[in-house]
């Protein structure tokens, strides 16, 4: 059954609020996801590992498939029936996003914006406790580089039918093929693997360990193995930066601040203290020394914050219950725990974190697929009809496009000019360029504002924002910035 539910189109921020609803198509079970759980965007990260990229843009408003990398993890969370969402970010990305007209179209959500401040270096972690006072609920956190085609309600079914404390999505690495602009000679930095243990359904995560962690060796805890003694560990997964949480996990920040990132400390955390002993009491209210202040990873007060909230009808139910999650002994269903953890893996489907110069192209070569309704070419665009265009080549509004041009598996931005007997290949060309008569470019990403002087040959090349290249200039795996970027980098 699909119903049409209403929701205001409108960015929601602490100087003024845009009236105004629309009609959208949701089904009643996903609508029924966006009441029980608050989602929360984390869109205030740098882009450390692409910073050539990054160094005008936020990664947040990096262009993907002329869209801002940021609505598609807001379009995912539209189309499963949320209405409102907190994004974590800086006041950089919200003035970009709130004058952004097209994307205030797009987005019919509320958007509750909550700008850290910028003289602090703040994880994730840290950024959860930050907006704690507006946390009602169950949260629905991710990242606002995650482009994924996933089922929501994947993560979601298993995070409500085990009323988990953390459920998370994975996927299976990707292997990049397109060449990165610029890393001629260059040998790829091994990424180092993460080891997570599964159980024999393949969704409760008994074990997480990251290879630079391991000194001698993969060891398992005894605990583990006592109530688990079948176990997987895999490899070659990605995190997708994708989390259910329950509201207790906040509050135990709160009391936790030693805690700063979500993946690399949280995420750990809570994975390991499934299987540590159940402390018999807590410590008296009377003791209010500083250490209640900073608890440690031993505390009794950390088990009884974040496991003593189960309900006690569900308890009730799983006590008057012959299901049992496990085989091989007579132990309860979960073997008495409270804190659990879970997560969906992806086997087919897209699912990237574009968090790298590679993943952001093989993004915006994957991107058409996502929005296969849209036209590939804007209806504002003009386009030469002496001009050979590719299916797989995407132009954006107000581009102008002259005669005898080429343009082949390639993202032009908007506004931007494509002079005659221009060829394009494989490369993405963000807005407000241009391209001067007699142009080749191959291979390379070319970012906002840039002029590519009349004849030059680009292969493999970065060029920076508003950066010229001469005329007739010929450059190959080159990254081409201003002064100021590499003092920077």
């Amino acid at each position: 059954m699909i119903s049409n539910i209403p929701s205001p189109p409108r960015i929601l921020d602490s100087c003024q609020q845009r009236p105004g609803r629309a009609k959208t198509h949701l089904s009643p079970s996903f609508k029924a996801y966006s009441m029980e759980l608050q989602a929360v965007m984390m869109a205030a990260g740098g882009g450390s590992r692409m910073t050539d990229l990054t160094y005008n843009t936020p990664k947040a408003m990096l262009p993907v498939g002329n869209r801002p990398l940021i609505w598609y993890p807001l379009n995912l969370l539209e189309r499963v029936g949320f209405e409102e969402v907190i994004v974590i970010t800086t006041k950089e990305v919200q003035k970009m996003m709130s004058t952004d007209l097209k994307l205030k179209m797009d987005v019919k959500m509320k958007l509750d914006f909550v700008c850290i401040p910028e003289d602090e270096d703040m994880g994730t972690a840290d950024a959860l406790r930050h907006i704690q006072p507006k946390i009602k609920t169950d949260i629905l956190v991710l990242s606002c580089d995650v482009i994924t085609d996933v089922a929501l309600h994947e993560v979601v079914d298993l995070f409500r039918a085990h009323d988990a404390t953390l459920a998370m999505l994975m996927s299976k690495a990707h292997e990049f093929t397109e060449t990165v602009p610029g890393q001629k000679g260059k040998k790829k930095a091994a990424e180092q693997r993460d080891f997570v243990g599964v159980d024999q359904s393949g969704k409760r995560v008994l074990f997480m360990a990251n290879e630079v962690d391991l000194e001698d060796g993969l060891s398992i805890r005894k605990s583990i193995l006592n109530k688990h003694p079948r176990m997987l560990i895999k490899t070659g997964l990605v995190d997708a930066h994708l989390y259910c949480m329950k509201k207790a996990v906040v509050d135990f920040l709160t009391d936790n601040k030693s805690i700063s990132s979500v993946r690399g400390e949280l995420v750990p955390y809570l994975v390991r203290k499934q299987f540590s002993k159940a402390r018999s009491s807590p410590k008296p209210k009377d003791d209010t020394d500083e250490q209640s202040q900073t608890k440690s990873d031993n505390s009794p007060n950390n088990e009884l914050l974040i496991s003593s909230r189960d309900d006690r009808l569900l308890q009730l139910a799983q006590e008057r219950s012959c299901w049992n999650d496990h085989h091989g002994d007579m132990s309860e269903a979960y073997h008495g725990g409270k804190l659990r953890c879970y997560v969906h893996i992806m086997d087919q489907g897209l699912c990237y974190r574009v968090n790298t110069i590679a993943a952001y192209i093989e993004a915006n070569r994957l991107v058409p697929k996502l929005l296969f309704e849209e036209p590939a070419v804007h209806p504002s665009a003009v386009i030469s009809e002496r001009c050979q265009m590719g299916s797989d080549s995407m132009i954006g509004a107000l581009c102008h496009i002259a005669d005898k041009t080429s343009i082949k598996r390639s993202t032009i931005g908007s506004s931007t000019t494509v002079k005659e007997k221009v060829r394009v290949t494989n490369s993405i060309i963000m807005h407000g360029v241009t391209v001067e008569e007699g142009c080749n470019i191959q291979g390379s990403v070319i970012c906002s504002n840039a002029v590519i002087g009349r004849g030059s040959d680009l292969k493999y090349c970065l060029v920076g924002c508003g950066q010229r290249i001469e005329d007739a200039a010929e450059r190959t795996n080159e990254v081409i910035v201003g002064t100021d970027q590499l003092m920077e980098i």
